[in-house]
């Protein structure tokens, strides 16, 4: 019986450890991709922004999606990748107010997708 409760209390303490890990872990390379989204929403409200901007903050997105993939779904890394490539497509044009239509939705996301990996009772039940 003593045996059972402490591999009870063990299994639990690993789970709640590897959540706080993954939560971490995902809310700090939102929190990096955020930093650059933010840079470059700046340039494009400046109306500064170029293609090479927009796919040096692609590029750094790749990067991070490499290791996400393995704690995310990958919809939501689909999703990103289509928002941020159409931000690419625009900036290519100099069409900076859906630039910064793009990338206003993709610092939501960066905000809204570490959420759902917290310890909340709304992402438990």
């Amino acid at each position: 019986m003593l045996k059972t409760v402490i591999s009870l209390i063990c299994a639990l303490f690993l789970l709640i450890a590897g959540e706080l890990f993954e939560s971490f872990f995902v809310q700090k390379q939102f929190d990096e991709f955020d930093l650059a989204l933010q840079t470059l929403y700046l340039k494009a409200d400046d109306e500064e922004i170029t293609k090479e901007d927009v796919l040096a903050v692609q590029k750094n997105w790749i990067s991070k999606k490499r290791l996400l993939h393995m704690f995310i779904p990958h919809t939501e890394i689909k999703e990103v990748d289509l928002w941020l490539s159409e931000a690419v497509s625009y900036a290519k044009s100099d069409n900076f107010e859906e630039v910064l239509s793009k990338i206003e939705v993709l610092i939501e996301m960066c905000e809204q997708i570490p959420n759902t990996f917290k310890l909340k009772p709304e992402n438990i039940l």
